[in-house]
């Protein structure tokens, strides 16, 4: 788990400091997309890439981190769980607990796809709905 924790640290900051992260929010500010949104999409984008919502979640905060700056306390905890429902999207074969549920219910790939996957995606798009619901009231 150190190793997994220290091996998105280490990707985050090879974003961060590749300017990654830079290019991200200037892109987020000309298309004025809300920051729960963006958020949203990049642990969404890195989750799928990589298959580990662990290093999705650190790799975006560290990439968002520079336009949470002036957010409210409620709206910095509703990035939080934006970006934590953007790492769950769509796991797959790269992804360990994709594996694990596999072997333990006896499902095949396709089965693990149709039902896993498609509830990851689910509960991720489910919670990405709740933030912004919460962000109108809040």
């Amino acid at each position: 788990m150190i190793f997994i924790v220290g091996a998105g640290g280490g990707f985050k900051q090879m974003l961060v400091d590749g300017g990654t992260g830079t290019a991200i929010a200037k892109i987020a500010i000309a298309t004025n997309v809300s920051v729960l949104l963006l958020g949203w999409i990049v642990a969404a984008l890195i989750r799928l890439a990589t298959g580990s919502a662990t290093v999705a979640t650190v790799t975006a905060a560290g990439i968002v981190a520079p336009l949470a700056a002036g957010l409210s306390p409620a709206h910095l905890a509703l990035l939080v769980l934006a970006i934590g429902a953007g790492s769950l999207i769509f796991s797959h074969v790269n992804d360990a607990g994709f594996w694990l549920v596999k072997e333990y219910f006896g499902l095949t790939v396709g089965q693990t796809l149709k039902t896993w996957s498609v509830m990851e995606t689910i509960i991720s798009v489910v919670g990405l709905a709740v933030v912004l619901l919460l962000s109108v009231i809040l």
